[in-house]
């Protein structure tokens, strides 16, 4: 109900966060679609020509591309949550609001960004199609407000968890993008879960990320699993996770002010 009363600040922080992203940049709001055509680029030579990683019969730079907006919307969330309370506690100790809109506005606008990779995605998409790709839209294309719903709330919910921690230990600041950046080589993002070595298929089907990036590419070009078991256990991690987050992070609030 605060949250609700709240919406106008929520609406306010994604207005300004898009505003400042690119601010005092060179190409502005053009690296919105320049940064994961590169990111993709780079991926298809490096993973795709020289590791010569399969793609379960789908164009690379498709395949890879799918990946990408994805995991940037992941890592987006995760990295501006993780950050709630130390990059904002000037304004924490001015004002009341519910602490919630900050990690909230952060998944709403990094949302914008998804959409036009999304957009940009599309396009690939039916390039490849008219030059004759094997591709196969399914009809759970559908889920993919879900998918992104899940793959909001993991990332905030993981993203809360370490803000609370880091107010109190501070080293921490320095593994996020690190880990981060090692979590990505744990999710099916530049491979596909069927080019996993049998004595790491458990263990990467464990991640809750995987069913959601292999229901993705399924639901768009064919490849990859449709499990509804991984989806399901992935949805139950989230709610356990979300839970305990919320619960963690309503605690630190009440004294984080005096750590920080």
């Amino acid at each position: 109900k605060e949250l609700w009363e709240y919406r106008d600040l929520l609406f306010l922080f994604v207005r300004r966060d898009f505003k400042t992203m690119y601010k005092q940049t060179i190409l502005g709001p053009a690296w919105i679609l320049l940064s994961p055509l590169l990111t993709t680029g780079m991926f298809s030579l490096i993973f795709g020509r020289i590791a010569g990683i399969s793609t379960d019969g789908t164009p690379a730079f498709l395949f890879y591309m799918a990946g990408n907006i994805l995991w940037n919307y992941f890592s987006s969330c995760l990295s501006a949550t993780s950050s709630t309370f130390i990059g904002n506690a000037g304004l924490f100790g001015k004002v009341y609001f519910p602490r919630l809109v900050v990690p909230l506005s952060g998944i709403a606008s990094n949302l914008v960004k998804l959409g036009i990779h999304l957009c940009l995605f599309i396009v690939i998409y039916l390039y490849y199609y008219i030059q004759g790709a094997d591709l196969t839209i399914s009809w759970t294309v559908l889920l993919f407000p879900f998918l992104i719903f899940m793959i909001a709330f993991h990332a905030m919910s993981w993203g809360l968890i370490i803000s609370a921690l880091t107010t109190k230990y501070r080293d921490l600041t320095q593994l996020i993008s690190f880990g981060i950046q090692l979590f990505m080589y744990l999710t099916p993002v530049v491979y596909p879960l069927s080019a996993t070595p049998q004595k790491y298929y458990s263990f990467i089907s464990l991640n809750p990320l995987t069913p959601i990036f292999e229901t993705f590419r399924y639901s768009w070009m064919g490849s990859g699993a449709l499990d509804w078991g991984g989806l399901g256990y992935s949805f139950i991690i989230l709610l356990c996770s979300l839970f305990l987050s919320v619960v963690i992070f309503s605690r630190v609030e009440r004294n984080f002010m005096d750590t920080v």
